[in-house]
């Protein structure tokens, strides 16, 4: 009977080498709910942002009992918006309406909107803009909502009450931000062009141009 040798046939025989399997980053339970947060706000904003335009619209037209009610959808939306927000990154997220100088807001409370943004923006009493609170207090403006504006012609004047220049167009004078008198070097007699909203009346005008005389 032939002798063999175990350990000398082992030898001879190829041992399969088994490579690990690669990890797989499996999502931690925080990434999924970061993920689905995330989600929930996009799919918040794309509700607000096919609705927008449409409620505007009612508001501004006959319809005013309907578009109320869209209004009220909005303001929901944007509760969600903001608590997903506020969850997800620590950001704030907030709706109001410009009334010439500052942003009300959905929650009532007045906001400061810088007055060189107002005036390049044009931003005319009525538009409705969103305004992030970011984590470190800093505050971004966006207009999202612009009404529709008329363009009236008229002429620049200055109340002395207020130290603070003027257009007056007929019978009308309207307020304007000092911001956009500084930028256009515009004095008492120059023929400034402005935008109104086109279907109420206003206090304040947002300055579109001026002529010098």
């Amino acid at each position: 009977m032939p002798n063999f040798t175990y350990e000398d046939d082992m030898l001879d025989v190829e041992t399969p080498v088994f490579e690990p399997e690669p990890m797989v980053d499996q999502p931690t339970p925080q990434a999924t709910s970061e993920h689905a947060r995330l989600e929930l706000a996009v799919n918040v904003l794309k509700q607000m942002h096919d609705s927008l335009s449409h409620v505007i619209s009612l508001l501004q037209g006959a319809d005013a009992t309907d578009g109320a009610r869209r209004m009220a959808e909005l303001v929901t939306a944007r509760r969600d918006i903001s608590r997903v927000m506020e969850e997800g990154s620590g950001m704030r997220i907030l709706e109001g309406v410009f009334d010439g100088v500052s942003m009300i807001g959905s929650d009532g409370k007045s906001y400061s909107i810088p007055p060189n943004y107002a005036s390049k923006s044009r931003l005319v009493e009525g538009d409705v803009l969103k305004l992030t609170i970011r984590p470190d207090g800093s505050f971004l403006f966006k207009q999202i909502g612009p009404i529709e504006r008329r363009r009236v012609v008229g002429c620049v004047g200055f109340d002395t009450s207020t130290g603070t220049h003027v257009v007056i167009c007929g019978e009308m004078t309207y307020k304007v931000l000092p911001a956009s008198m500084s930028f256009f070097k515009a004095d008492a007699g120059d023929e400034a062009i402005i935008l109104l909203p086109k279907s109420r009346e206003s206090v304040w005008a947002a300055v579109e141009n001026v002529v010098r005389k």
